[in-house]
């Protein structure tokens, strides 16, 4: 269960930098701006309180890693799938790598 509790973790960490940069919009009204303000103190709270349950069975550096590298790595699929971010092969490769550091921390024998 913690590995699950972990992925949801690091799922919500994609939530608050997401919320930033909505409420950045162009044209965004207050109502819109309080909005993605409140989803990303919700998404940091919430991407917290499972990070801590993951640490119950979870080493705190593997767990570290493997929510920020959840939440890094997604927030950067997120920028380039809706906000046109940059997708060239060095790019591509740095996040491959990131995503063998996740795998890796999770096959590494001793998690």
């Amino acid at each position: 269960m913690s590995w699950i509790y972990l992925v949801l973790a690091g799922l919500c960490e994609i939530g608050w930098p997401l919320g930033f940069k909505l409420s950045q919009a162009p044209g965004t009204s207050s109502g819109r701006f309080a909005a993605c303000i409140a989803f990303s103190i919700l998404s940091m709270a919430l991407s917290g309180f499972l990070l801590w349950l993951a640490q119950r069975n979870i080493p705190i550096g593997t767990a570290y890693a493997v929510w920020t590298g959840i939440g890094a790595l997604g927030t950067f699929m997120v920028g380039i799938i809706w906000f046109g971010d940059s997708s060239n092969v060095w790019r591509m490769l740095a996040a491959t790598f990131l995503l063998i550091g996740i795998i890796g921390l999770k096959m590494a024998p001793g998690h």
